[in-house]
């Protein structure tokens, strides 16, 4: 039967995967009331494990060290009892080269390499070279479905990364083409690149160690 996270480890673990987020967004994320976000953030803070910060017009909460380590071991204990088997590893072994594969499709998105410049920016003027990347997108969503599904099955979590990136690509493909690598929302780079951080974490790996 697949584990439902405790709102206090969904929480937490939502402040690392955004890197720094309104009480709202991490509400929205972890799936709970604003009050409860609010007042689970709050005893966070108290215990020296996130910290609210405002600048600007931007105020959110990110994760400190002592909250990184605190987050690990809940996701550590989490996984005892959920996954004695050892199946997020072996998922997050097949993961990794569809990994390599997404980082280089982003790549071709943002870079286009010219006689005169290895390094040009992709000008998007070139239909064929980025229906080639879209493909590649599309392959790749097919082939996390899959490995998405098994994952939800051990840890509820995990299901909506499948949703999240598909919408994206949807965007992406239909000519909204910041929905494919920008940072500043939910595009298909941002939501891979946070499923990845899931995995690392969950299973306690340093990303600077991958093969």
């Amino acid at each position: 039967m697949t584990r439902q996270s405790a709102p206090e480890l969904l929480v937490l673990h939502t402040v690392r995967l955004v890197g720094f987020a309104d009480s709202e967004a991490v509400a929205e994320r972890a799936r709970t009331s604003h009050a409860e976000a609010l007042r689970l953030l709050t005893m966070a803070e108290r215990a020296g494990w996130v910290q609210h910060d405002s600048f600007a017009e931007l105020d959110g909460w990110s994760l400190t060290d002592s909250g990184k380590v605190e987050n690990e071991r809940q996701l550590a204990a989490e996984r005892v009892e959920a996954d004695p088997d050892g199946t997020v590893a072996a998922l997050y072994r097949d993961f990794l080269p569809l990994n390599a594969r997404l980082l280089r499709a982003v790549t071709s998105w943002q870079i286009k390499p010219t006689e005169a410049d290895t390094f040009a920016p992709n000008n998007h003027t070139d239909s064929e070279w980025d229906g080639r990347v879209l493909d590649e997108l599309t392959a790749l969503s097919e082939e996390l479905a899959p490995l998405t599904e098994r994952l939800s099955a051990v840890l509820a979590r995990f299901d909506s990364y499948m949703t999240r990136y598909a919408s994206a690509l949807h965007k992406g493909r239909s000519g909204e083409r910041d929905w494919i690598d920008k940072s500043d929302r939910d595009s298909c780079h941002r939501v891979w690149f946070q499923l990845h951080e899931d995995l690392v974490a969950t299973l306690g790996i340093d990303r600077a160690s991958e093969v």
